[in-house]
């Protein structure tokens, strides 16, 4: 463990646009980008074979870490990758959505048909790691290692490297530092802090932000208090949506993280709710999906526009 005094400076800030954030629209005059994120973590987890520990978010969130190979925590992951992901391809496919697809490397090399399934479909990529292993507290030389060991791996099996990062739960002291060092990526999407892009200063470098969010995720079906069916999942995130809209005229648009997993969302009950919310939002007008790399883009050639803007 390092000292706070040895650890990276970054300042909290608690202040972000104020009650002065800028009047966006997203293309078409959208008021509300709502980025549909699955993440595809299955055969990265931790696992007896490769660390000696079993990996506890399987269909039980189990805090305790058995002495024993959990063989159903197992199965549960390969559920994910056997049938899950499969389910949701089919509904993203059928309703012609782009998402993005916040994968481990090692968990699409044991799968490659997904990475085929994301190229013919045109989903971006976001880096979530060589595995879906914990960061803070992991020494620096060794997730600088895993950093350059993921994007090789993302190259060599969906020919193509990440443009966004997104580490498990948190990421450490030094994860912004090792990717401002890498160079090559688009945005940065570990903070959780806010519902626009926005850029910090780091060094001689200004980095993208476009924040994520666990609120709207369907972990929430495993902890309590959360969503014991389906109709919840649909409702909490319906009623987002409809709440962005209603105040669109006054704030501007928003972005909206909707994030869903292989081995819950993939699930049958589970996958009619996130049917209700595709639907919903493509018949509400005003309500779009955007891949998280568009938004990026977006920002990026629009923000200065959006300053100083009010409705009216």
């Amino acid at each position: 463990m390092t000292s706070a005094a040895s650890q990276p400076v970054q300042p909290r800030d608690f202040v972000g646009y104020g009650p002065n954030p800028p009047y966006v629209t997203w293309p078409d005059g959208a008021k509300v980008a709502i980025n549909l994120v699955l993440n595809y973590e299955e055969g990265s987890e931790y696992n007896w074979l490769d660390d000696g520990r079993n990996d506890n978010w399987g269909e039980y969130n189990n805090p305790g870490l058995s002495p024993h190979r959990d063989l159903g925590t197992e199965t549960h992951f390969e559920y994910g990758s056997r049938a899950g992901v499969w389910r949701l391809a089919r509904l993203f496919d059928r309703y012609d959505v782009p998402i993005t697809v916040s994968a481990c490397a090692v968990a699409l090399e044991k799968n490659p048909a997904v990475a085929e399934w994301m190229n013919a479909r045109g989903h971006d990529l976001l880096g979530h790691g060589l595995r879906w292993t914990d960061y803070p507290g992991m020494p620096r030389e060794e997730e600088e290692r895993q950093l350059h060991e993921a994007i090789a791996l993302y190259e060599k099996v969906l020919g193509r490297r990440p443009l966004g990062w997104n580490c498990r739960s948190f990421p450490s002291v030094n994860t912004r530092d090792l990717l401002v060092r890498e160079g090559g990526f688009l945005y940065h999407s570990d903070p959780c802090n806010d519902e626009l892009p926005y850029f910090v200063d780091h060094g001689a470098e200004k980095i993208l932000v476009v924040p994520y969010s666990k609120t709207l995720n369907d972990s929430r079906f495993l902890i309590a208090p959360g969503y014991s069916n389906p109709r919840d999942f649909a409702e909490d995130c319906r009623s987002a949506i409809d709440y962005m809209l209603w105040e669109a005229e006054e704030t501007g648009g928003r972005m909206l993280n909707i994030c869903v997993h292989a081995r819950w969302m993939g699930q049958p009950n589970r996958a009619s709710g996130l049917r209700e919310v595709i639907e919903h939002v493509q018949k509400t007008p005003g309500a779009i999906f955007m891949r998280r790399a568009d938004i990026a883009r977006y920002w990026l050639d629009n923000h200065r526009t959006f300053a100083g803007k009010r409705a009216g």
